[in-house]
């Protein structure tokens, strides 16, 4: 297994509990999670199967996380052609002279 680089940070490993041990003290181990706000993962034959973690930690929904953070400037498509002078080296300012 290769070494971590340095600057790397490795998150905690989570525990991991057979699903035989799990469905013996499933009551006792939901009662842990939720007052520790830990996690665990329920393995079957030494693979991860299910995730088990409280319901604050699963994450919040994206609909509504920049809500009031935009700030509006007034309208920013339509032109404002009175504060545009024009330019003297516009090739169509000639034909419209015309």
């Amino acid at each position: 297994m290769a070494k971590p680089s340095k600057g790397t940070v490795r998150p905690p490993a989570t525990p991991e509990i057979p699903a035989s041990e799990f469905k013996a003290t499933c009551l006792e181990l939901m009662d842990t999670v939720a007052r520790t706000g830990s996690e665990l993962i329920v393995t079957k034959h030494g693979r991860p199967v299910v995730r088990v973690c409280p319901v604050d930690a699963a994450g919040s929904s994206p609909v509504g996380f920049l809500a009031g953070t935009i700030v509006g400037h007034g309208d920013i498509v339509s032109a404002d052609d009175s504060s545009w002078s024009e330019s003297p080296t516009d090739p169509l300012a000639l034909r419209r002279r015309r």
